[in-house]
């Protein structure tokens, strides 16, 4: 075995591809004694320093890495890693280093490990979705500044409003103002679906706080005060707590203000809140008076909206029209395509209506990448015979990354002659944000990029 890993004579593939399967052997530990002169196989101190990798040959250290019950020895060669960290240089070659042969480190975890060492070693950067924050925590404790920002790199390629809030909570505690400005803006406009995440009852009580008193947080405060109890019904568990009201309401604690419930729609205070159990009964009558009457009692709850987020619109017609024989609908799909330059969230499309006077329409939308459906809603929208545009929206916001084409589509029932636009712009300028359009196959009722319907995207950015 050891001529597969270390062969005598070089092989037909590139020595890249021989290292790399030295790589992959080593990532389970290569204890194996090479063959000689194996050194003049590789042409370059990288690739012999790859050799290295994970490996017990002239190791001068090993660490034992992994909390108890869960280690893992690996082998080090101090050179290599002290020209690859400072930290290690300290540790190895400082005023106060230490002559060990073993190095227990409890607090990062092998995989984690193992995948700073590849980057030291073999200068390669493989990170997995489910080991990247452990290993930004080595790279962040051993001073790898590169690695630690391929880290982040991946961080923010991969956040959805699934896993933003237990981004947040991290990129806090790893002191990334960049990864967390990216989370804020995916929790702002992915509020609803961001709060009702299984990684929002992960947070920590301090994430919790922020996130509660975010004033642009694009949520109904029912959903928020819900969130609020699913995460603190985990907090309970976590804490070897009884589930009961009193201990949700404790681990709660002051947080419990930052809920704006008093601008509840009255029906979910009356149906949600109220009844939750949660709030006093002198809290719960004072809330029903805030709402009634006119004298209104002092409040520890917040009492003011939140302002969420303004929507923006990107029209791209530059002007619009109507005939007699167009535009007509019979079950037919207006179609378009667009690319941003910055991620965003399509939050609907501003679609026109009736030019022949006051007209309901039902309008399902659609929106696409590479044919994978990434949101759609069946809506009526009324219009009022004029040339505007009239907002439908999307259940949620539906984020979208830069570089990339998407597919709007609308398929409308209604009065059959509406408003059209005319003289479409290919490239539109929208704030900070720039939008291109291109004709989509999809459409089979003559929308495309010079005309049709589809005169806005409204989104939040």
């Amino acid at each position: 075995m050891a001529a597969d890993i270390f062969p005598r004579k070089k092989p037909a593939s590139s020595s890249s591809t021989t290292v790399q399967q030295h790589h992959q052997h080593n990532l389970c530990n290569n204890n194996l004694i090479p063959a000689p002169n194996w050194q003049g196989l590789y042409p370059t101190i990288r690739e012999r320093n790859a050799v290295m990798f994970n490996n017990d040959l002239m190791a001068d250290v090993h660490f034992v890495v992994g909390p108890p019950g869960g280690t893992q020895r690996l082998p080090g060669h101090k050179y290599v890693l002290a020209v690859g960290s400072s930290v290690f240089h300290a540790m190895f070659y400082g005023e106060l280093a230490e002559d060990k042969d073993e190095i227990r480190i409890p607090d990062v975890e092998p995989a984690a490990f193992l995948a700073m060492l590849k980057y030291i070693y073999c200068d390669e950067i493989d990170l997995a979705a489910d080991t990247v924050l452990a290993t930004l925590y080595a790279a962040k404790k051993y001073i790898v500044p590169h690695l630690a920002r391929a880290c982040v790199n991946f961080l923010e390629t991969s956040l959805s409003a699934k896993n933003a809030c237990v981004l947040l909570s991290q990129s806090c505690l790893f002191e990334e103002p960049d990864l967390t400005q990216r989370c804020w803006e995916v929790i702002d406009a992915q509020a609803e679906l961001a709060l009702k995440s299984e990684g929002f009852c992960d947070i920590d009580f301090q994430t919790l706080e922020s996130i509660l008193r975010r004033e642009t947080l694009n949520a109904k405060e029912i959903v928020v005060f819900e969130a609020a109890l699913n995460w603190a019904e985990v907090e309970c568990q976590r804490q070897d707590l009884a589930l009961s009201i009193e201990n949700k309401r404790k681990v709660l604690g002051k947080a419990l203000y930052l809920i704006r419930i008093p601008t509840m729609a009255l029906d979910d205070f009356a149906n949600g809140a109220a009844q939750s159990g949660v709030l006093t009964l002198n809290e719960t009558n004072d809330i029903f008076l805030w709402y009634t009457a006119s004298k209104k009692p002092e409040l520890q709850f917040v009492s003011k909206a939140r302002k969420g987020l303004v929507p923006q619109r990107c029209h791209r017609f530059q002007s619009c029209a109507y005939r007699s024989n167009q535009w007509r609908y019979r079950g037919r799909c207006d179609s378009i395509q667009f690319a941003v330059d910055k991620r965003v969230f399509i939050a609907g499309f501003g679609l026109y209506g009736s030019s022949c006077g006051s007209a309901e329409y039902s309008a399902k939308i659609e929106l696409k990448r590479q044919g994978v459906v990434l949101g759609q809603n069946l809506s009526k929208y009324f219009s009022d015979g004029s040339s505007n545009t009239f907002p439908v929206w999307f259940e949620y916001p539906v984020q979208i990354e830069p570089d990339t084409f998407y597919t709007a589509s609308v398929v409308l029932d209604g009065n059959e002659l509406s408003y059209f636009g005319q003289e479409g712009m290919t490239e539109v300028q929208c704030g900070k944000v720039t939008v291109q359009f291109q004709c989509s196959s999809d459409s089979t009722n003559g929308t495309g990029v010079q005309g049709g319907q589809i005169p806005e995207l409204i989104f939040y950015a």
